[in-house]
């Protein structure tokens, strides 16, 4: 009952209704139960009918080629024979036992008959199938080599075709079929479980039924872990092997349309797969979209002058509300979890959030993946990081060297429903899904060192960004200094990189081309040239420690060295009050005296004017970091009211300005919006009435402090400049208010007001990510306004305000 396939799936059929039963304990549902039993039984029988008919025909023509063994002329040798057919008609007996003993019990049929012992003897024979398996490997060479030199037996096989080879194939052919019956193992323990229930703790039946569950439970476990490793092999016509090598969920542009798509890269060939919709509870199908063998795939060369396709691109206010549902939705089943309410809900609530988490990872990547095919079509897919780009050309490139292709339309059909089996990557998307994880990912800050590396065979240009997960997909959050002409690099720089759920932290290490024409470029990419690329996991337990952490990552022969140290987002994001008479580098904004309440805070204006003199091109700007002992030089310059401030400006890169101001907003005691406020902020934002929002958020920010709106006023224009040059920069309003918002509106730790209803509290994660959201909004509703009406002494004291 555990190697064919059909008589799990009537099995199944018939067991289905019973999860929908509720478990009786009174005498008329007892009876119902009993007579529950019945009926499972009735479908054991008809289907294990069916199976003993094709297990005979299966068998069908060993006898006669047994017979041509003895021959002169044999079709097959005895031992080749034996090794094809191997344990099959051990597998016919086993089920013919079983089928007679169960049919006249089933015939005559009572509450009080005994049919766990029939149960149990089928569970203690499960070696025969692990003898099966063992052989699988070897029974498919065999037939495979038959097939090809032995002219009688391929007539045999071409005969049997459509009825009895295809029994044939059903269990030799291909090994995803091979782990159909495992899975069936899997379906059998359920019902099992389901004869327990309804079989009375007093009926003979109940302790032998749990020996066979037991048998069961325990050769599945080891059939699993042994077979493993043989999973993601096929064999193909030539006798080797066809191996999965990687698969993942990747972005397909079609005709201008972003498709979902599940890659799988094979040992000799490329292929694009659509996973199907489930319709009336059947398994999950995969269709064939295209493929391309090894040999005849390459990366598509794009010349300077050639147009990158047009790639559409969502807007960062649509992919915020995305993130933002995805965060509800989080809090709606940690909530239903901690109610214990009824797993529908729940159910429901997880779909909503595979929903939307399918439809981020289809919306966010926008970065160029191109394959071609020699034949002369070309794909393009969308990623988020160069390091995957990188990583899928490394594994074909590496696997063209060593693969031949040999594939039919019946073989790409059988392959294509391997699929499912074969693929290591199940959840949409990977690495978002995890609301029933312990460890959802860290939230606070990250500040990592980039020391060294060493192992470059020549001397080269070298720089390396470092990338993080967020929601799903990586973003780039730092770069270092192009080190020149060495083959051991000394970089010594410190990066404070916000973490947002981020559970790895990746690092590409590249050379720095000047001359753009002497590389060419593939899929659109930046002509600098990856030289090696690593990551590691962000393990929540290891960071637990406030010390420094070092670590070297290897990468293609090249070791870098980094040091790493985790701060959580409860105690970075705390204000503190300053101790400094001065103030927060060396400014009070919100205790002046009357002389500078027309003022900007220098700080502010020394930042601004610098980066607006040569910052506004620049890639990310804001949003990368800039180098954590430069933007502490630069703090400490201020604080003690460096006069030479302006000259160190001047020769420091231009994200460590960016990140002192970032850093000056950060570590006010009070934020710029004020505690007081800050609550009313949080409200305004959420009315749906544009009128009465306008009129909320407008008064409640003439009501801020004069310094505070001077100074807010000043940073807005600014903002709305640099987003002017975002066809450059990549820096988007919504990207500003991203980096903005919790840095001018965080309240301090005891004024902070999350909307959360005491009795159905909300897990610390999804709290801060629906309070930092809020206050994105809050920023970006702002920039864009065309024009905020402020009174004419506020505004004045903006357009004159140029004293230090």
């Amino acid at each position: 009952f555990i190697v064919r396939p059909h008589f799990f799936q009537s099995l199944w059929k018939y067991s289905i209704p019973l999860y929908q039963v509720k478990h009786f304990s009174s005498e008329p549902d007892l009876e119902k139960g009993l007579e529950m039993r019945k009926w499972v039984l009735s479908g054991i029988l008809a289907s294990e009918e069916t199976y003993l008919s094709h297990l005979e025909a299966l068998l069908l023509p060993m006898k006669p080629l047994k017979a041509a063994a003895t021959t002169s002329q044999p079709v097959l040798t005895s031992q080749q024979i034996e090794t094809i057919f191997f344990k099959v008609p051990e597998l016919y007996e086993i089920h013919k036992e079983f089928y007679d003993g169960l049919f006249p019990r089933v015939q005559q049929w009572s509450h009080q008959q005994r049919v766990g012992d029939l149960f149990q003897k089928l569970a203690s024979q499960l070696g025969v199938y692990r003898a099966f398996v063992d052989n699988y490997e070897v029974a498919m060479e065999t037939a495979e080599k038959c097939c090809q030199a032995n002219a009688q037996f391929a007539e045999i096989s071409e005969v049997m075709s459509w009825y009895l080879f295809l029994m044939f194939l059903r269990l030799f052919f291909f090994t995803a079929l091979l782990y159909k019956p495992v899975d069936r193992v899997t379906r059998s323990t359920l019902v099992l479980h389901d004869l327990l229930k309804h079989t009375p703790v007093s009926h003979p039946d109940h302790p032998l039924l749990q020996d066979a569950l037991r048998i069961s439970q325990n050769f599945l476990s080891s059939i699993n872990e042994e077979i493993t490793p043989r999973r993601q092999s096929m064999t193909v016509k030539k006798g080797e092997h066809r191996q999965l090598l990687k698969d993942s969920f990747m972005v397909e542009l079609v005709e201008g349309a972003r498709k979902l798509r599940h890659v799988f890269l094979f040992t000799d060939l490329f292929l694009c797969a659509k996973l199907k919709k489930q319709i009336g509870g059947k398994s999950q199908q995969y269709d064939c979209k295209w493929y391309i063998p090894l040999t005849d795939l390459s990366f598509q060369m794009v010349d300077e002058s050639e147009a990158v396709p047009n790639i559409p691109l969502v807007p960062d206010e649509e992919l915020d509300a995305m993130k933002i549902k995805i965060s509800q939705i989080k809090n709606d089943i940690q909530r239903e979890k901690r109610a214990n309410k009824g797993s529908k809900v729940i159910e429901r609530l997880k779909k909503k959030l595979s929903e939307q988490e399918s439809l981020l990872l289809l919306m966010s990547p926008n970065m160029a993946f191109r394959v071609h095919n020699r034949n002369g079509k070309s794909y393009t897919f969308l990623i988020s990081s160069d390091y995957e780009r990188a990583e899928w050309r490394e594994n074909i490139r590496e696997q063209q060297k060593k693969c031949d292709f040999s594939l039919t339309s019946v073989e790409l059909q059988m392959l294509t429903n391997s699929c499912v089996k074969l693929q290591t990557v199940h959840n949409i998307p990977l690495t978002i899904n995890k609301e029933d994880d312990e460890s959802p990912g860290l939230y606070g800050f990250l500040n990592v060192i980039v020391h060294s590396a060493t192992g470059f065979k020549q001397s080269s240009n070298l720089y390396c960004t470092l990338e993080v997960d967020s929601f799903g997909y990586f973003v780039n959050k730092a770069k270092t200094r192009v080190y020149r002409d060495t083959t051991e690099p000394n970089w010594n720089e410190e990066f404070e990189i916000e973490l947002e759920g981020s559970q790895t932290l990746r690092i590409l290490c590249y050379e720095k081309c000047y001359n753009k024409t002497k590389l060419t470029k593939e899929d659109g990419e930046s002509t600098d040239r990856i030289m090696g690329k690593g990551q590691i996991q962000l393990d929540p337990q290891a960071l637990q420690d406030k010390d420094w952490q070092r670590t070297v990552i290897s990468m293609n022969g090249v070791e870098v060295k980094l040091s790493v140290k985790f701060t959580s987002r409860e105690f970075s994001l705390k204000r503190m009050p300053s101790r400094k008479q001065t103030g927060v580098f060396g400014v009070k904004i919100a205790i002046v005296t009357k002389r500078e309440r027309s003022k900007v805070p220098y700080i502010v204006r020394q930042c601004v004017e610098e980066i607006e003199r040569r910052g506004m091109e620049e890639v990310g700007i804001y949003r990368v970091s800039g180098v954590a002992t430069d933007i502490q030089a630069l703090k400490a310059a201020f604080d003690v009211n460096n006069k030479d401030v302006s000259v160190m400006m001047s020769e420091m890169d231009v994200n460590a300005i960016a990140g002192t101001l970032k850093l000056y907003f950060r570590e006010l005691p009070e934020p710029l919006f004020t505690d007081e406020l800050y609550p009313n902020f949080a409200e305004g934002i959420a009315l749906s009435d544009p009128v009465a929002k306008e009129s909320c958020m407008l008064n409640l920010l003439l009501s801020l402090p004069e310094p505070n709106l001077v100074t807010f006023l000043f940073l807005l224009d600014h903002l709305k400049r640099v987003a002017e040059r975002e066809s450059v920069n990549k820096m988007s309003l919504h990207n500003l208010a991203t980096v903005f918002g919790p840095t001018l509106l965080r309240p301090s730790e005891k004024d902070s007001k999350i909307p959360a209803n005491p009795t159905q509290p909300i897990t610390m994660t999804d709290s801060w990510s629906l309070e930092v959201m809020s206050q994105v909004q809050v920023l970006l509703y702002f920039l864009q306004l065309e024009t905020i009406p402020t009174p004419d002494s506020k505004r004045q004291s903006i357009l004159f305000s140029t004293e230090v």
